[in-house]
């Protein structure tokens, strides 16, 4: 497993360099989320070996399970939530991530604010958009990102330091990510988590800070 997640990260990371550099970016400036989401503890290891550092999980209860004590033998991990997080998970999402990557509703929006206030810890925050205004898929629907982010700092105190988005699955993501890029600019939101396996070149050319890689490197789960 090790040789073939440093044979697996080798390419993905040549990757993401070949593609910041074709498109006029520092590679520097794009962070590798190593989606771990549904790998057990074993299969990560490898991949904090070779010397990767921020993951992804969808689900806190399966973080819960496998992600404390690796955290404890590698105190430098960066933990993201890529996933849905529900109100009743939220003091254990702050205590156990360092990015909530999908805060999407006002209620998670206040769920968050009050834990935060309660823990005194802070993971940083991003908003999940719905670009593709799906009404199966989590996230704030595009025309009203910009009063909720207004809403989260203004009246909540949550400091929003990116945006996230899934583009639909079957469409060119191109618009996607353009969009999201779009609605971060004029909120001065830094950080643009856009880009999986499939289309992480496309989201660098767009101007992606993370991306969230998982197949690419870990391969496809059982």
């Amino acid at each position: 497993m090790t040789s073939t997640f440093s044979q697996r990260q080798a390419q993905v990371r040549g990757r993401i360099t070949q593609a910041a550099k074709d498109f006029g970016r520092n590679p520097g400036d794009v962070t590798l989320v190593c989606v771990s989401k549904t790998f057990p503890a074993e299969d990560i290891r490898p991949a904090l070996e070779a010397g990767e550092r921020v993951f992804g999980e969808n689900r806190v209860q399966e973080s819960l399970a496998k992600w404390p004590d690796l955290k404890a033998e590698y105190p430098d991990v960066e933990l993201h939530l890529i996933g849905p997080l529900q109100s009743n998970k939220a003091k254990e999402a702050v205590a156990l991530f360092d990015v909530i990557e999908t805060v999407d509703r006002p209620k998670i929006a206040e769920t968050l604010a009050a834990e935060i206030k309660r823990s005194g810890r802070h993971p940083r925050l991003y908003v999940e958009v719905n670009t593709g205004s799906e009404p199966q898929k989590a996230g704030v629907l595009p025309q009203e990102a910009d009063a909720f982010i207004a809403r989260c700092r203004d009246e909540l105190d949550l400091k929003i330091s990116g945006l996230m988005c899934i583009p639909p699955a079957g469409e060119q993501a191109s618009p996607h990510f353009a969009l999201l890029a779009a609605i971060a600019k004029r909120n001065n939101i830094p950080v643009l988590s856009m880009g999986m396996s499939a289309d992480f070149e496309l989201a660098i050319q767009i101007g992606a800070t993370h991306v969230r890689i998982g197949t690419a490197l870990f391969g496809h789960r059982g």
